[in-house]
């Protein structure tokens, strides 16, 4: 007789929003009604976590949002128990197309088909799910037939560049060597990014098998997965993953019987972000400090340890088995001419469904955020789209029907990038989000090349002077031309690309630039040396909420009598703008707005 199919999403992002504890609750409720709990990875729904999942006998499909203890405990009494599905905080259901109908919808989930579906650290969940199938599909053919089938398909690496993950392949199989490598670049550093992280905890089996594949074809026997140390997640299914292809013949020597040997080990690195060039990778690996090297030679005909070696990223890998699986065609019908197939990228900032979505190549930027994503959560009109994180560019609210796709963002001076997608609203200062990016690249530049060493601390130190409001005539065109050498003569990706995050803001918003110079505003009113707070005293009721707030006693006032702040006190933090029910703190530029008139009407609810 059926029964009830219950799932929980256990990823990092689901488990810090409660999920652990509310998986305790419902394995306990369950086991009571011979209902076996199955733990799942990210389904991407990020912004509603934690998901819970209920199949009825009828194989009838309802999806539950931000559940929480008391909410897992209806499911259970009500529907579970009641035959009755709880509609307060439901996301979706047969009848019901719902938020995650939105946000689903309108993807095309090729690779992530298995992100929340399956449990990842049962290798027989994945295996019911088709995995491994690509692996033995693959070993029926040639090393040119599968490494033509990935050429059919149009994939292109997923790391950044988008070079064709064909002629890599090629050229490291046909490069000389007894022995040669295979590396996962799982080294994901960007801001905000957690496209790698969330597949190794969902679906960590696709990586392996893509590995597998991979290494067949250039004829590898030596695996490497070089991943952040601030995964522990990701690495402990991994490790868990490895332990059970070797179990099940995947991994190992004679695999499949045909022949073919292939390990993999893990290689944890300490954050650098720089090692996520390939060449500075492999140095890390080889228990070298992480910096980048001249190329050529390329790591495809002396990389690790001077071996040949083929390096992709996470979702380059993941991609794989399932192409060789169902043929080239299925994953080449998506996206366009010369970007095939689907993207993941990692939806956040001002949006009202941030999370892990996955696209065909060529949706436009509005569709992702409108359609996907739910709109702007502040109500406030689109400003920017930051795409290919520290290495990205700004795109302006202008250029929001531009196609997602390697060709069209370069055309606009973005990139790809590894799928960061950071949404802003008008409230959003550019000069300040071009500082933000600079300031993380010049911490991580490794310093070997002096483009970048000296470079982006030079143009760190003109934005500062900028949003200080010390900012000069000529600095707008130094940072142009400081950001245009250091493009040219940066010895890796990281130089290389730094400066578009200045470029682009400097291209698309110059007004917000002069703005500083000139008129020494920050028209978003968020750089905090060119506003004041102050309340407005016919509207503040003396509840004190602010004062409890502010972290140095910068407000004062009798209770039920108008506050004030003491603006030489004050450290703009923003605290008492959030914590204020009747809106009655008001956010100034200095020196241009003086009226009352005006104060009151640039109220703001929020501080960037």
């Amino acid at each position: 007789m059926a029964e009830y199919q219950v799932k929980i999403g256990l990823a990092s992002c689901s488990i810090a929003a409660g999920a652990a504890k509310v998986y305790d609750l419902l394995n306990e409720a369950l086991v009571q009604e011979g209902i076996y709990l199955q733990r799942t990875g990210c389904r991407g729904l990020c912004y509603c976590e934690p998901q819970v999942e209920v199949v009825s006998p009828e194989g009838k499909h309802y999806l539950y949002g931000n559940v929480d203890l008391a909410n897992a405990s209806r499911i259970v009494s009500e529907h579970i128990r009641g035959g009755v599905p709880v509609e307060d905080f439901l996301l979706q259901g047969p009848d019901l197309e719902g938020e995650a109908g939105g946000f689903l919808g309108r993807q095309q989930r090729f690779l992530l088909h298995n992100c929340g579906e399956i449990d990842p650290e049962n290798i027989q969940s994945y295996l019911s799910a088709g995995g491994y199938s690509g692996l033995e599909k693959a070993l029926a053919l040639t090393q040119q037939e599968v490494i033509a089938e990935i050429k059919a398909s149009g994939l292109r690496g997923r790391g950044g560049a988008g070079f064709p993950t064909h002629l890599k392949w090629s050229f490291a199989s046909q490069a000389k060597g007894a022995q040669k490598y295979v590396i996962c670049n799982a080294d994901e550093g960007d801001p905000g990014a957690f496209m790698d992280r969330s597949i190794l905890e969902s679906d960590p089996h696709s990586v392996l098998e893509g590995m597998l594949i991979a290494a067949y074809a250039i004829g590898a026997s030596v695996g490497y997965i070089y991943i952040r140390a601030e995964y522990p997640l990701a690495i402990r299914r991994l490790k868990v993953a490895i332990a059970q292809a070797k179990e099940h013949y995947f991994l190992g020597h004679n695999i499949l019987g045909v022949g073919f040997d292939f390990e993999i080990y893990i290689r944890e690195g300490a954050g650098a972000f720089v090692c996520g060039e390939e060449t500075a990778l492999i140095a890390s690996i080889e228990g070298k400090r992480g910096m980048p090297r001249f190329r050529p030679p390329f790591p495809v005909e002396a990389g690790l340890f001077g071996r040949p070696t083929s390096i992709n990223n996470v979702e380059t890998f993941a991609n794989v088995p399932r192409i060789i699986a169902l043929g080239a065609s299925a994953y080449s019908v998506y996206g366009t001419e010369a970007s095939r197939g689907t993207k993941v990228f990692a939806l956040a900032g001002k949006v009202n469904r941030g999370g892990l979505i996955e696209v065909p190549m060529g949706m436009t930027i509005r569709e992702i955020v409108f359609e996907i994503g739910g709109g702007i959560s502040s109500g406030k009109p689109l400003k920017a789209v930051q795409t290919g994180g520290p290495s990205g560019g700004c795109i302006p609210a202008t250029l929001q029907d531009t196609p997602v796709d390697y060709e069209s963002l370069k055309e606009i001076g973005a990139i790809m990038g590894s799928g960061g997608l950071l949404v802003m609203d008008e409230e959003t200062c550019m000069v300040d989000v071009a500082k933000f990016f600079l300031s993380f690249t010049r911490e991580e530049s490794c310093g070997k090349c002096t483009f970048c060493r000296v470079g982006t601390e030079q143009m760190l130190r003109i934005l500062e002077r900028i949003t200080a409001g010390e900012g000069k005539e000529e600095d707008i065109a130094l940072l142009q031309m400081l950001g245009e050498k250091i493009q040219a003569g940066s010895l890796c990706g990281l130089g290389q690309t730094m400066p578009n995050p200045v470029l682009t803001t400097i291209k698309y918003f110059r007004e917000e630039y002069e703005a500083h110079v000139r008129d020494k505003v920050c028209p978003a009113k968020v750089c905090k040396a060119l506003i004041d707070y102050e309340i407005v005293q016919e509207d503040c009721k003396g509840c004190g909420l602010c004062v409890k707030q502010c972290p140095v006693g910068a407000i004062s006032g009798e209770k039920k009598t108008p506050h004030v702040i003491d603006a030489e006190n004050c450290l703009r933090c923003g605290l008492c703008v959030n914590s204020c029910k009747f809106n009655c703190i008001v956010v100034l530029s200095k020196p241009a707005d003086v009226s009352q008139q005006n104060k009151k009407g640039q109220r703001v609810g929020v501080m960037n």
